[in-house]
């Protein structure tokens, strides 16, 4: 029997996550950014109005499922719960690398039955970054949109994750360039982001220059890609090289704040250790447009879409009270909210 190496290892990155492994060694530090309470709100709590423009549609609260996915044993079934469930809320949808389906020529879920599931919802498409000087370029990124209907094309940077993986690409010579020429030449919105360890002002003003949709901080706090390979590696060595970059990386609410400086009008989606919806307001209040979460929906995910929908259910409820006990209408009233 044969089998496929890009989707065991992506079956053991979910073992690694939903066993609670993975974990950043420090929180991404939402805690310490407090928000001055309004004791006496002149506004409806039931009347705040959450909706963003993403993509070019209107999304009904600024929250985005963020990349995740496995092996052909479970993809299906959690693609097909996050695609209902992100046309049921009305949020956005990233999926997975698909660099597996295009190089194989599987699915793993990730074909036009998603945008039949979610034929509302933005939904974005993903390759690595690391891909684009390994024979991955314009027609495979069209390929990676067109087998799911995709709005926009995710680019992930992972150097840290590849460099602790043990099959890992860790030649990344050129990259820079071959990205940017992906950019420049795909007739459709490009999103950058990170996998764990943030983005710095300067790599953001860089991405901005070579034309870039929006950008995913996705910073250190959540799950720790370097931590999640080295938990799966089988030689002690890698193991223990991994370790040292437990606390790697910029924290989310740093490098949120950090991006919006250097690029005040560029997207910014805020990713990377959200536990809930007042993190949510917190990282919109700092500079996010949009918010993402993965890890702490994937369990929902494994078990059904209903599952899903009361997991963001709850972040939305959350988000709103926040907004209502800062006294903000929406959300651009929240990002004007006092902080200390």
């Amino acid at each position: 029997m044969t089998t496929d190496p890009i989707r065991d290892r992506k079956d053991q990155h979910l073992d690694v996550v939903l066993s609670g492994g993975g974990r950043h060694a420090r929180d991404a530090g939402f805690d310490a950014i407090r928000f001055v309470h309004e004791a006496l709100p002149d506004i409806d709590h039931g009347k705040i109005d959450l909706g963003v423009d993403f993509l070019g549609r209107r999304l009904k609260a600024p929250l985005l499922i963020s990349s995740m996915t496995g092996g052909p044993a479970r993809a299906e079934a959690i693609n097909s719960h996050l695609a209902e469930a992100a046309q049921a809320l009305g949020i956005a949808l990233a999926v997975g690398s698909q660099r597996g389906a295009i190089e194989t020529g599987g699915t793993d879920g990730l074909t036009q039955t998603l945008r039949h599931r979610a034929p509302d919802t933005p939904i974005l498409a993903n390759i690595g970054a690391a891909q684009l000087t390994r024979g991955f370029g314009v027609d495979e990124a069209r390929r990676a949109v067109d087998m799911i209907g995709a709005d926009a094309l995710i680019v992930h940077l992972n150097p840290l994750q590849e460099a602790c993986q043990p099959e890992g690409d860790r030649d990344w010579w050129g990259v820079g360039a071959a990205l940017e020429a992906l950019i420049r030449k795909l007739s459709l919105p490009v999103v950058v982001k990170e996998t764990g360890a943030g983005i710095s002002a300067a790599t953001a003003r860089r991405l901005v220059e070579m034309g870039v949709a929006a950008i995913d901080v996705a910073g250190a706090g959540g799950a720790n890609w370097g931590l999640i390979e080295g938990e799966r590696a089988t030689d002690p060595a890698d193991k223990t090289h991994a370790l040292a970059f437990a606390d790697w990386g910029i924290p989310t609410p740093r490098a949120i704040a950090d991006v919006r400086a250097a690029c005040p009008k560029t997207v910014i989606i805020g990713s990377g250790g959200i536990r809930n919806g007042v993190d949510a307001a917190k990282a919109i209040r700092l500079g996010a447009d949009v918010v993402g979460q993965a890890a702490g929906v994937l369990e929902a995910a494994t078990r059904s879409t209903d599952a899903v929908v009361a997991h963001f259910e709850i972040v939305i409820r959350q988000l709103r009270t926040t907004c209502f006990c800062v006294g903000a209408t929406g959300l651009s009233a929240l990002r004007r909210a006092r902080i200390e």
